[in-house]
């Protein structure tokens, strides 16, 4: 009989639950500007509310991709056996 192997729950990184919670107020004050504009007929709001929670989740978006992409460096560095030091990210054009 085979063995079950057990389903191991992953933990969502930090980095992950802030661009998911950002992007839930995102939809969340979208979804309310929309129902307020349509309630009172006022197109005010759609000038304010949606583009700074937008720019918001564009910011954390940014930020997060920026991480990752130092994160993965790292990660092929050690796979390919190289050095991981700060002078090899200011050689191959990294953050410097």
């Amino acid at each position: 009989m085979a063995k079950r192997r057990r389903k191991t729950k992953q933990k969502v990184e930090f980095s992950k639950r802030i661009l998911l919670f950002a992007a839930v107020i995102n939809l969340v004050v979208i979804v309310f500007t929309l129902v307020v504009v349509w309630r009172t007929c006022d197109l005010s709001p759609l000038a304010y509310l949606i583009p700074s929670v937008a720019a918001e989740t564009a910011t954390g978006t940014g930020f997060y991709y920026a991480k990752a992409k130092v994160e993965n460096r790292i990660k092929l560095m050690k796979q390919n056996h190289l050095e991981v030091t700060e002078n090899t990210f200011n050689d191959i054009g990294g953050l410097g």
